[in-house]
């Protein structure tokens, strides 16, 4: 019998490269604890060329504020009645709407990871004047997104666990649209006081509660993968005491007594119309193509695997170097090992040989695949193939976000509570803010730092 040589050898982490773009660039510069010279200015330009183009959209915000608490019940009544109308369909049958298959699923968390790792990002700037009331509603969002500084609340420890958890936390290919709401939230969050209005508005679109959120919860949950931080979103965002109903609070008591409130309130709606840029969720999920995703993977494998495999086993008459010598040969590649025999579609993976080189402790290219290229690889050779249903599938949850952090916190919080007895009063909470940023917050000394400012608000 011929023997498939392991196709490709090499470290997993090595295969990707990294997709450049000004989006991911000004992301990156915004997501550092101290930001480098320029980077203010930069996100400035950013965020009027995003506001100019915003502006330009439709939008279904009333033209008067009074009339935004019953325009969010509505679209909140709207949204619930559409999501009963999905559970019937469902329940009467009709599949999956969002996720194919648990490969879908898994791409879907990585390409909307950009944004969710800085959740709230763009409420960061707020915290410098806790002392105005009339931001309180805003200030209590971004602490429970912050989860109040518990690692199990705390909503980007939460989203990196999942990643992780799901093999889904390499982003380095990712395309730089990707970027692009999480860069506008960054330098939101950083430039609060020149665009406070425009904070109000985004934030007021961002947390209305969306179809696609009850949607998404529901099917991961069919797909074995943890729901628990979509759950967490849907509760947080209700029309009556959460986000939603904070987010309308915020707009009418900040809307100017003295000075051009219909001004103020326009720059609102612009802010509002900024959530309709870059790539949202539904597009994310729509833009998924398992081969087309199983090519591009080891299209990247192959970029760095080539000539490292033995030459006495042919495929087609060819050998494995030579099939991955050149680039745009992947398809046809897997097409061969079709037809060889070696990959088995419409059936159980175990069935394939090729898989059987891939996947467990002993098999030949054991380590060269993440969890969610194993996935892609399983779902589409699988193809309409499916296993028997069982009951009570769903994982255990893993042990609460933050517990691994748990041996290091004692030694921060100590160095925290040290430095902050050296500094006058009036600078500890400057100190506690700075630690609450996009890029800290998550950390042992940032859900410290976040527990402490708690205080402040009481």
């Amino acid at each position: 019998m011929t023997t498939l040589t392991p196709i490709f050898t090499t470290p997993r982490h090595s295969c990707s490269l990294l997709q450049r773009g000004p989006a991911r660039d000004l992301y990156e510069r915004l997501l550092q604890p101290q930001l480098s010279e320029g980077a203010l200015d930069e996100a400035c330009n950013f965020l009027d060329a995003q506001l100019q183009q915003a502006q330009e959209l439709p939008c279904d915000v009333p033209l008067r504020p009074e009339a935004l608490l019953d325009w969010m019940r509505d679209g909140a009544q709207r949204t619930t009645e559409a999501y009963g109308k999905y559970l019937q369909e469902r329940r009467q049958g009709v599949p999956r709407r969002y996720f194919a298959n648990r490969a879908h699923a898994l791409y879907f968390l990585r390409h909307v990871a950009p944004t969710k790792l800085v959740d709230g990002a763009w409420l960061y700037g707020l915290l410098a004047h806790w002392q105005e009331l009339r931001l309180r509603p805003l200030l209590r969002t971004y602490l429970e997104e912050l989860g109040d500084g518990v690692p199990a609340m705390n909503h980007v420890v939460l989203y990196k666990q999942l990643l992780s958890q799901n093999g889904c936390d390499e982003l380095a290919e990712l395309e730089d649209g990707h970027f692009l709401q999480g860069a506008q939230q960054l330098a939101l969050g950083h430039l609060a006081d020149e665009y406070l209005p425009e904070v109000i508005g985004y934030n007021l679109g961002y947390e209305q509660l969306p179809l696609h959120l009850l949607i998404t919860s529901y099917e991961l949950t069919e797909l074995d993968v943890d729901p628990y931080y979509f759950q967490l979103h849907v509760t947080i965002d209700n029309a009556s005491t959460g986000h939603a109903q904070k987010a309308v609070q915020a707009v009418l008591e900040n809307l100017p007594v003295v000075g051009d409130r219909d001004e103020f309130y326009r720059r609102v709606i612009r802010g509002y119309q900024l959530n309709d840029l870059g790539v949202g969720s539904t597009a994310v999920i729509a833009a998924f193509d398992l081969e087309d995703e199983v090519c591009a993977m080891l299209e990247r494998k192959r970029e760095v695997a080539t000539q490292v495999h033995s030459d006495y086993c042919r495929i087609e008459g060819r050998t494995v170097n030579e099939w991955l010598s050149q680039p745009g040969q992947v398809r046809a590649f897997l097409e061969a090992l079709e037809k060889r025999g070696w990959i088995r579609r419409n059936e159980d993976p175990q069935s394939s040989r090729f898989w059987q080189l891939v996947q467990g402790e002993r098999a030949a290219m054991f380590g060269v695949f993440s969890s969610y290229e194993q996935q892609l690889l399983h779902d589409w050779i699988a193809g309409s193939w499916a296993p028997p249903r069982t009951r009570g599938r769903n994982r255990r949850r893993p042990a609460p976000a933050g517990a691994e952090q748990a041996a290091g916190l004692d030694d921060e919080a100590q160095a925290l509570h040290a430095t902050l007895r050296e500094m006058p009063v009036q600078q500890q909470a400057s100190k506690l803010i700075e630690l609450m940023s996009p890029a800290s917050h998550f950390t042992p000394a940032g859900l410290l730092a976040t527990r402490l400012f708690n205080a402040y608000l009481q």
